[in-house]
């Protein structure tokens, strides 16, 4: 098991197990005016990531609110400050991440569900040089006493319709055992900030500028209103580092999600000087996530088919002949024998890289014996690519698309990236993508559209015009 260990402890939080167990015992001890009642339930918190001595205190109150609490993972959103990159949510690539606390494992099974549904790379790299996501695991650890795996993902810029898609994933894989965490400071005061609009006086004057426009951030917020939290933080110019994170969780949250502030605080008030600080926020909020997408498959359904995937590609590539189609059928459950359209898709293990990927769109026989013709087709047919050798077998991945069948919309504009799989079709040209490719790709609907044109042959803007579109969804699930 590869873990990353912590390069926080022993500068921006204690370095011991005592150390960090004896400050959170002091900040028990002590108790602010502005406290208030936590949601019944808590299952989110608005968490500052500074180091320990400056917002320790002040995330304690919103962590302890979920103290005990039964949960089976925690997925933290957290902002880059030392990588920019765009239209990503970066994972580690280790299997856990240690603190002096423990060990804590990433849920890999849950992050593998999310990277089929919004754009996810991973990077053991920039976790280690990024404190927002870290400086959060041993408060939690200190409140659910480490009985739970973590997602970390680090966000970088986003455009709109990347950030819809990954807030559609978020909250369709949300569930009442899943504690959310976004990590963010909140406003950034001083020249070196580029932000001092009230001056650098450092008097308290513009300690409370600052906290009546940061005030007003957090009543959208409150308001569930990610709209305008944007528009007030582009109107005010806030220098909130995870405003990102922030706005896809609102975007994710259903509406009338409540948040409380349990503390508002700033590095300046200790020694009462304000030309330069940063203000700290805490929050707990209780969101009423949707039931779980359910499909027509089971998790029995999908162990077998991938079986049978796996079994046809190496009888395929072993022997260089497909298995019958109906190879399965007898043995097969109900819910595969239903007809369906289906893509196999081969990915290489060590990098994703595509090997193979060959389906059928139109529903036109059971989908077990799709997937049965298919997975041998992937491996020994798709025109892109060689076929795939028995030195390979061991080194690929296998994945299972079940598809609705497909329907005709009036305009691209009616397609949903990282719902949505699409036809284009013009002038006798046609094209494919599942709706896992943009997410992959960390495309918008324009870039995604003209590699689809390009795909059919046409140019890339082709689709502007004269095009017709079809869409559909897909069930998608891998080894």
């Amino acid at each position: 098991m590869k873990t990353l260990q912590s390069t926080l402890a022993g500068s921006w939080y204690p370095g011991s197990e005592r150390e960090i167990r004896a400050m959170a015992e002091a900040w028990e001890k002590s108790k602010t005016p502005d406290e208030a009642e936590a949601p019944s339930k808590t299952n989110a918190l608005l968490l500052p990531h500074a180091g320990w001595a400056y917002s320790g205190e002040t995330a304690w109150r919103a962590v302890r609110a979920v103290r005990g609490a039964a949960f089976k993972r925690v997925i933290i959103l957290a902002p880059s400050h030392r990588v920019w990159f765009e239209n990503r949510l970066v994972a580690p690539e280790s299997d856990a991440v240690a603190t002096p606390l423990g060990t804590l494992l990433i849920d890999r099974d849950w992050l593998d569900r999310l990277a089929l549904r919004a754009p996810v790379s991973r990077s053991d790299r920039i976790h280690a040089g990024e404190h927002a996501a870290q400086i959060e695991y041993p408060l939690l650890q200190l409140a659910l006493d480490g009985l739970f795996s973590v997602v970390p993902l680090i966000l970088g810029d986003f455009g709109p319709e990347q950030l819809a898609m990954s807030a559609r994933a978020l909250a369709s894989l949300m569930d009442d055992k899943t504690l959310l965490v976004i990590s963010s400071d909140f406003t950034h005061y001083g020249r070196d900030f580029d932000y001092s609009p009230y001056g650098v006086k450092g008097d308290a004057t513009v300690r409370e500028k600052v906290a009546a426009t940061d005030q007003e951030a957090f009543d959208r917020i409150a308001a569930c209103d990610p709209d305008g939290f944007r528009a007030t933080v582009k109107r005010s110019g806030a220098t909130i580092c995870g405003r990102i994170a922030i706005e896809l969780a609102l975007r994710a949250f259903p509406a009338r999600t409540p948040f409380v502030r349990q503390r508002y605080a700033t590095s300046g008030d200790a020694e009462k000087d304000f030309t330069r600080f940063v203000c700290y926020t805490a929050a707990t909020g209780h969101v009423a996530w949707p039931p779980p997408e359910t499909g027509a498959l089971s998790a029995e359904d999908r162990a077998f088919l991938l079986r049978v995937a796996r079994e046809s590609v190496e009888h395929a590539v072993r022997t260089g002949k497909p298995f019958p189609a109906n190879r399965f059928s007898d043995a097969a459950p109900a819910a595969t024998r239903a007809k369906m359209g289906a893509f196999v898709t081969l990915n290489e293990k060590r990098n994703s890289a595509l090997r193979g990927c060959i389906g059928e769109i139109l529903p036109m026989r059971p989908l077990v014996e799709a997937v049965t013709a298919r997975a041998a087709d992937a491996a020994l047919h798709d025109p892109r690519f060689n076929r795939v050798t028995p030195d390979e077998l061991a080194g690929l991945r296998v994945e299972v698309s079940a598809l609705t069948p497909p329907k005709p919309v009036a305009s691209w504009r009616d397609i949903v990236l990282g719902r949505d799989g699409m036809t284009l079709e013009k002038e006798g040209c046609f094209a494919v993508f599942l709706p896992q490719v943009a997410p992959e790709q960390g495309w918008d609907i324009a870039t995604t559209l003209s590699h689809l044109a390009r795909k059919a042959g046409l140019a890339s803007d082709a689709w502007r015009e004269g095009a017709s579109f079809e869409t559909f969804q897909a069930d998608v699930f891998h080894e």
